[in-house]
């Protein structure tokens, strides 16, 4: 058995295409878990109405995406995980090679999706993620034309969470104080600190490209909200998990980075996004204490740690 979760804020309009999708997968043995964060919108009545078969774990209140999906992984418990964004389109072979080409290779504990856009269907979203020295996450491959250059079942830094699979075990050798995800990132980047603590840990993602999700991209969130967690969270994920040795041998870039950020920032002032993102910088300022404090249970201490810096098409991306 395999458990499905979908986080859900407000989304009765994305999601009769997500379920519907679902409905039509060629490996039929998961159960479904929609996590509510607190909608105000029809979700509930929708999901009572026309899909019964959904497992409905209901929030009171709106407590950020990362606190919703550690709630229903608590509620859950089959051997693999699978977390699906509530504003894609399955291919109807997607679990079966998602979780299929997991279990052929029991060396791997998680699994990446091929996202593709949802309104451009031949262009690609997230080919599985890196992350660089200097704190900044990549999506591989983003808003290149699908060629079959990705074709390749291989090895990434990890997946993105709107559509992946992870072993159980795997999440909960992970969890802090009991929790997968960092609550204290609440959107954006709290996969992407859970990669990095898995490949401080260790754990290795396969990516596979026949197991293709088309993703309307920021249905749900985006915007003003995008851009102030991602100015928040990058440089919080960086100083939260990066080994001593490459803070000191990479520190200087992160600062190029976030000053960069900055600037660009300052220079279109008059756009919301813009000023969303100065906003998450200066709350960035104000939770580093706090996040440094969380060095002391994320980084690992695992004997023969070692790290390299991987090259690809002349940009510098971090490997564990």
């Amino acid at each position: 058995m395999i458990d499905i979760i979908i986080p859900n804020y407000n989304g009765a309009q994305l999601l009769p295409t997500c379920l519907d999708a679902l409905r039509q997968q060629t490996r039929q043995d998961f159960r479904l878990t929609i996590v509510d964060d607190g909608s105000t919108d029809e979700s509930l009545a929708l999901l009572t109405t026309h899909y019964p078969e959904v497992q409905v774990l209901a929030l009171p209140t709106n407590r950020g995406l990362a606190a919703a999906i550690n709630a229903a992984l608590q509620q859950t418990q089959a051997a693999i995980v699978v977390l699906l964004n509530n504003d894609t389109e399955a291919h109807p072979c997607w679990l079966e090679q998602l979780v299929g080409t997991l279990e052929r290779y029991p060396q791997y504990a998680f699994a990446a999706s091929k996202l593709m856009l949802f309104d451009q269907r031949d262009r690609i979203h997230s080919a599985g993620d890196d992350y660089r020295p200097d704190g900044v996450p990549i999506n591989r491959g983003v808003w290149e034309q699908d060629r079959g250059q990705y074709d390749a079942v291989s090895e990434v830094f990890g997946p993105c969470a709107g559509a992946a699979a992870y072993r159980r075990a795997a999440l909960e050798r992970l969890a802090v104080d009991g929790r997968v995800f960092d609550e204290d990132l609440v959107m954006y980047c709290e996969d992407v600190d859970l990669n990095v603590r898995a490949r401080l840990q260790g754990v290795r993602t396969l990516f596979v490209p026949t197991a293709i999700v088309y993703h309307r991209l920021s249905a749900t969130g985006g915007g003003t909200l995008a851009s102030y967690y991602c100015g928040r969270n990058f440089a919080l994920v960086w100083a939260k998990n990066m080994p001593v040795a490459l803070m000191w041998r990479y520190w200087h870039h992160m600062l190029a980075t976030q000053l960069r950020f900055a600037v660009h920032s300052l220079w279109h002032i008059q756009e919301p996004a813009a000023r969303a993102r100065l906003r998450g910088q200066a709350a960035a300022l104000r939770a580093l204490p706090h996040f440094v404090r969380k060095r002391r249970k994320s980084v690992s201490t695992r004997e023969g740690f070692n790290a390299s810096i991987c090259q690809r098409r002349g940009q510098p991306e971090l490997w564990f």
